[in-house]
């Protein structure tokens, strides 16, 4: 079987990193090109590490980026007129900036996702279906767990949960966000969504949605312990892209959740 023709974006970045431990495990793939968004001096896996350019990215087939919103949408401006598939996991993105996604998945097939975990897919798909089957009396709350490292809040998975939420009551996910909070011990609940968003330590990835009906609660959550489960999420999505026509998909897709 012919190898697909991989770039790893942000390759100094965590996930850049995990990506090239699992590709190394992956005989589906071949990593023929590395980007940073600034000169590395050496080698990485055997390969020179470049700026994102046209000429970084034309021997591949597809990308795979896990970098920073201004740094993605560079990529794909790139991608776009290469005509290269996109695998994104990046997150913290601004209306504008998802507008612009949406607009670029015209011309070529990509695949965005707040998180490549099966786990956690199949978690916010648990969300909808609970957050359409209980009465308008349960509210509902999401709590997430990152490391220190991590900049954005609420984490591209709370804001996925949040959004299994707001699809089961058939509402817009912006106008049921209610308050962010960052680092509290407690939170309430209210008529909208609050997010409480905890950074400490190493944890690679806590979430948990709680419905209350201030008589009984109903949780549901997932935790992370190994960063390959995003790398190989990634790769899968990566592989199973390659089919695909122009357009904008998520991992729901390629899970197949209806």
């Amino acid at each position: 079987m012919k190898k697909i023709n991989l770039a790893i974006t942000g390759c100094m970045g965590r996930m850049g990193q995990q990506l090239i431990k699992s590709v190394s495990k992956n005989k589906a793939f071949k990593v023929v090109s590395l980007t940073e968004n600034k000169k590395i001096r050496k080698r990485i896996s055997g390969i020179e590490p470049q700026i994102n350019s046209y000429d970084a990215f034309k021997k591949a087939k597809v990308i795979i980026d896990f970098t920073v919103p201004k740094s993605t949408i560079q990529i794909l401006r790139i991608a776009v007129k290469q005509k290269k598939r996109v695998v994104i996991g990046t997150t913290g993105f601004s209306k504008k900036e998802e507008k612009l996604i949406k607009n670029l998945s015209r011309k070529i097939p990509i695949l965005k996702a707040g998180n490549m975990s099966l786990g956690v897919n199949l978690l916010m798909y648990l969300t909808e279906i609970a957050s359409k089957s209980l009465s308008s009396n349960f509210l509902s709350k999401i709590y997430e767990v990152h490391h220190k490292h991590k900049i954005d809040y609420p984490s591209g998975t709370a804001l996925m949960l949040g959004k299994g939420i707001a699809d089961g009551k058939n509402k817009n996910l912006n106008s049921l966000i209610g308050k962010k909070y960052l680092n509290k011990k407690s939170f309430p609940y209210s008529k909208k969504i609050n997010f409480n968003s905890i950074r400490k330590g190493e944890v690679i990835g806590e979430h948990e949605v709680r419905f209350s009906s201030g008589k009984e609660i109903i949780k549901l959550n997932h935790e992370s312990f190994d960063r390959a489960l995003y790398s190989e999420g990634a790769l899968t999505a990566a592989s199973w892209l390659m089919s695909k026509k122009a357009g904008l998909y998520s991992m729901r897709d390629l899970l197949n959740f209806k």
